[in-house]
């Protein structure tokens, strides 16, 4: 059984006193969550204060990148040493925002996924597909491509250790959402795949979807078989909308 997972992806939002009012929300009401694991991923420089503000709590916390380098001459770059200095125990890597706006390749995020999981943290690799290739009908070749960058840099068993997040692009942010059954659908792809290598590792890995979930559509997606929970960007940044999701994962 598959404990179900909400991340919030923070991404370049907040402030001292936003994320302060924010962690006090969740707080206040994660003990309404009784069977989904809960964890935030904040900007860098709040990492130090968002832990000690959750230590001992339900709530996990992790880190939104990664340098696929362990140290060196990479300015502005942050290192999974660093990030293990401050108890991350999850790693965002693959983003769709890193791999547009950055031009992170698939070679790049498997080097990201090797890194993160040396360092005993888990990473969280995200996959999905742009509004233009959903539409040419390459969702499948997209996903599988992605994918097969990882399995080929660290092997099937490996993905054992992270977490798999699938976002649809065109649903990321716009207010547009893959359907329950579209969700469902590459999800099983996914964990197909997956059984074609290892059908442990299939069976056990969480897929989570990453594509304007709320807490009008969480439950609906989370009831479908192969979504194992949900990665949250706008909706993470309100307690209330994102212990609602929490409490629609368990």
């Amino acid at each position: 059984m598959r404990t179900p997972l909400v991340a919030g992806n923070w991404k370049m939002n907040g402030t001292r006193e936003t994320i302060a009012a924010l962690l006090d929300g969740i707080l206040a009401g994660i003990g309404d969550v009784k069977a989904a694991e809960v964890a935030v991923c904040p900007p860098y420089p709040y990492l130090a204060e968002v832990g000690q503000r959750l230590a001992g709590s339900p709530v996990a916390w992790g880190a939104q990148n990664a340098s696929q380098e362990e140290k060196g001459a990479f300015t502005g770059e942050v290192s999974v040493t660093m990030l293990k200095d401050f108890d991350c125990r999850y790693v965002i890597v693959g983003h769709s925002e890193r791999r547009t706006l950055y031009g992170e390749t698939d070679e790049v995020v498997a080097a990201k996924f090797a890194r993160v999981r040396d360092a005993g943290m888990a990473p969280i690799l995200c996959v999905g597909e742009t509004l233009e290739e959903r539409e040419a009908g390459v969702t499948e070749q997209v996903v599988e491509r992605q994918l097969k960058a990882v399995v080929d840099k660290v092997g099937a068993a490996a993905i054992a250790d992270g977490v798999i997040a699938y976002e649809p692009v065109w649903a990321i942010g716009t207010g547009r959402t893959a359907t329950p059954e579209q969700a469902q659908e590459v999800h099983a792809f996914i964990r197909g795949l997956l059984a074609g290598h290892d059908g442990a590792v299939a069976e056990g890995v969480r897929i989570l979807y990453g594509g304007s979930v709320k807490g009008a559509n969480a439950a609906e997606l989370f009831a479908k078989p192969d979504i194992d929970g949900g990665l949250i960007g706008g909706a993470s940044l309100v307690a209330d909308e994102f212990l609602t999701i929490c409490r629609a994962a368990g």
